[in-house]
């Protein structure tokens, strides 16, 4: 059970209440926060004093007011408007973490929601009732609008839901789940549940979160590489690392050391060659970016986590509601370009490592596309030629969302963020640069197994041993797609990182 505070929650009960279902309540503390902050707008409704949001128009439609008896429709609508989203929905595990990110950024108690509103959310995450939202439809400001009015919608018994893998009206999924939806929203309670960046952050953390467990796996793919190419140690050296100081550069030096510890088709300088190409000389200090861009990115994403982040925000205590800008996503929007190219950068690299494997020019000795008898067989020369796809797809995909901005609302709103077509494009990279890395350790274990030398280090050992149990050593020319996609489905599991990194 994770209780959450409005001020604790991180990456990891992110994906244990997220991905794994874990359940969740509200703090005790945190309900006479929501309480207070409850009565402020009741009694801003109450006054007539005009407050944005509570008793006045959205966007372009602020300067036009709403009588009393009007304000709990206004609410209805905002949510039945406001949700054009567009395309594929969400996965589940998405949906949740906006879900659960909502709950914890209101009840810090500075929207004027009711707690029962956010105890429906509660009920719904325990119970597993996941909102249809689709993709597309967020500029990011002010905030992700339309997937959080998708999310919102069932609360009052509207819109759709998933419920044990099945796609249903909300009316049908919450009678199977015995869930009563609210009755109506007050004022203020439909804006505060759509306007923040919830959506964004969910898709990437989940993309964060994914992605620091590929960098692993593509320390482990550039050490199965080395042993197939006798690849030179002393580029790896500490010495080395420390006289830069990047710590991410200084990690992954010490990781692939620890990888390769045991392995006699390791060379030092001088013994075959003098050193190696910048793909593998370089590793430490290419994967090493990523690591440092990854742990910037977390920063950013767990501040995110437990943001208020939403408009006017109350300030109960001093009677006051500041129309302001929290919604608006550039905070994140900016990192998660950030994240996009540097994993797009694990699979750059990656490939030139694969290149050097099936490009008798450049493999030390390997035989050409690393096929017994090439002519006849064509061997692994399309498993890089895909692989080059797929990098230059992210090459494309790298392009930042940021720096672009459209208006919207009759131009009140002209500055925008695209964070959630950032977060999205940076999922698609990670989905594609999976792919590459699983190709670079399909071909790495092809051409270990030509070399005839098997004495790996103890990790690469287990490494190879664990990929050989699924996908075996190609003699002459088969279709090759079922085996990339079980290298991939590997990754995509955590199969092989738990096996070879049990414990660590």
């Amino acid at each position: 059970m994770i209780v959450l505070n409005g001020k604790g929650l991180n990456l990891e009960n992110f994906i244990k209440v997220s991905r794994f279902k874990e359940e969740v309540k509200i703090g005790k503390e945190q309900i006479q926060l929501v309480l207070k902050a409850h009565q402020y707008v009741h009694d801003v409704v109450k006054s007539e004093k005009p407050v944005y949001g509570i008793n006045t128009g959205f966007g372009k439609l602020s300067d036009h007011s709403i009588p009393k008896d009007q304000v709990s429709k206004l609410q209805e609508n905002l949510l039945k408007s406001h949700a054009c989203g567009v395309g594929t929905p969400l996965a589940d595990e998405i949906v949740r973490g906006m879900m659960l990110l909502r709950v914890n950024a209101l009840i810090r108690g500075n929207s004027g929601i009711r707690i029962e509103v956010l105890d429906k959310l509660v009920e719904m995450l325990n119970k597993d009732v996941c909102p249809v939202v689709f993709e597309k439809g967020s500029l990011g400001a002010s905030g992700d609008l339309a997937p959080l009015s998708h999310m919102s919608l069932p609360i009052i018994g509207l819109g759709e839901c998933y419920y044990k893998g099945k796609r249903m009206s909300t009316n049908d999924a919450f009678i199977r789940a015995e869930i009563t939806p609210i009755e109506s929203l007050k004022a203020k309670e439909g804006l505060s549940l759509i306007n923040g960046t919830q959506a964004m952050t969910s898709v990437g953390a989940f993309v964060l979160y994914d992605a620091t467990k590929l960098a692993k796996i593509a320390n482990l793919s550039l050490s199965l590489t080395m042993e197939s190419l006798h690849g030179i140690i002393d580029a790896y050296d500490p010495r080395v690392h420390l006289v830069r100081g990047h710590k991410g550069q200084i990690n992954v030096a010490e990781h692939v050391r620890s990888i390769l510890e045991g392995s006699k088709n390791i060379t030092r300088q001088g013994e075959e060659r003098v050193q190696d190409a910048y793909s593998i000389r370089c590793a430490p200090q290419v994967h090493g970016a990523t690591f440092d861009a990854l742990e910037f990115v977390k920063e950013k994403v767990e501040i995110e986590m437990n943001a208020v982040t939403d408009n006017p925000i109350i300030f109960a205590d001093d009677e006051i509601a500041i129309s302001a800008g929290n919604f608006h996503g550039q905070p994140l929007a900016l990192p998660f370009d950030y994240l996009g190219i540097a994993i797009a950068e694990l699979a750059n690299i990656s490939e030139r490592r694969l290149e050097r494997m099936v490009n008798p020019s450049l493999s030390n000795g390997l035989p050409p596309f690393l096929v017994k008898n090439p002519g006849i067989n064509s061997g692994f020369m399309i498993v890089q030629y895909s692989a080059a796809s797929l990098v230059s797809e992210n090459k494309v995909l790298s392009h930042p969302a940021s720096v672009d901005s459209i208006p919207s609302s009759a131009n009140q709103e002209d500055h925008v963020s695209m964070g959630t077509i950032g977060a999205r494009k940076a999922g698609e990279i990670l989905k594609n640069a999976r792919q590459v890395v699983a190709m670079e350790m399909f071909t790495a274990c092809q051409a270990i197994d030509l070399r005839g030398n098997l004495n790996l280090g103890e990790k690469t050992l287990k490494a190879y041993n664990k990929i050989r149990e699924y996908i075996p050593f190609i003699h002459k020319d088969e279709i090759m797609y079922p085996h990339i996609h079980t290298c991939n489905d590997l990754l995509v599991s955590d199969e092989l990182l738990e096996y070879v990194f049990m414990g660590e």
